[in-house]
């Protein structure tokens, strides 16, 4: 059995995203005048009216950045705000599947970069991620490849399946978001974890269980 786990809202508290910027922004890295339309994108994205290309815009306000900067803001993100948000019914579902030798892995429109600490703390193996373009050691402002949201992280799912031989009806699926349902209705099995209202309505109609997790590593 393979169990592919969804980050933000699913395994952590917050959004990786949000994390990394508290972060950079405390750094002084960046600036508030580089993301002050992010807030708009994310109640977009609550209301069920998310841009597709929101990632994209997003992260071209970090172009020019030096990638060990990136990797640093990164560990320093996981060891001083992400890894007190990891939830700790998450963390022990992941590790009581190690035990049983199941594979975990995440599949998340987070970048990798952001989500290595989280990978490596938690023992998972692998993930599907968007992922930072990098040109002579520093950011682009643009991302490698598609982000991988909605439809595109089904599609970068579907993609990795079957490069690694591996049926969907052999995967279980746990995710909070409604953006996530098409993803959901291609593996074998899904699992709602703290779903949004909408995913919540689709999750009891279709009889996926639905889990709570709400106590923290902090």
């Amino acid at each position: 059995m393979l169990n592919i786990f969804d980050v933000d809202y699913t395994v952590i508290k917050k959004t990786s995203a949000g994390y990394f910027i508290c972060e950079a922004l405390a750094q002084k890295v960046i600036g508030v005048s580089q993301i002050w339309k992010l807030p708009f994108e994310w109640l977009r994205y609550k209301l069920g009216f998310p841009n597709s290309d929101f990632i994209e815009k997003a992260v071209k306000h970090i172009a020019g950045l030096d990638k060990k900067t990136v990797e640093d803001l990164a560990e320093a993100c996981f060891a001083r705000r992400m890894k007190k948000g990891i939830y700790t019914q998450a963390a022990q579902l992941i590790a009581e599947m190690q035990q049983r030798g199941e594979q975990v892995i995440f599949a998340t429109s987070s970048f990798h970069t952001i989500i290595h600490p989280l990978e490596r703390f938690l023992g998972v193996s692998e993930s599907i991620a968007s992922a930072l373009e990098f040109s002579q050691g520093k950011t682009t402002g643009r991302v490698a490849g598609l982000s991988l949201f909605g439809e595109k992280k089904k599609a970068a799912v579907e993609k990795w399946l079957s490069e690694h031989g591996i049926a969907p009806q052999d995967v279980c699926f746990y995710s909070d978001s409604y953006t996530d349902i098409p993803l959901m209705e291609y593996c074998g099995s899904a699992v709602a974890v703290n779903p949004d209202r909408y995913l919540e309505r689709e999750a009891k109609k279709r009889g996926w269980q639905i889990l709570r997790f709400w106590g923290t590593l902090e």
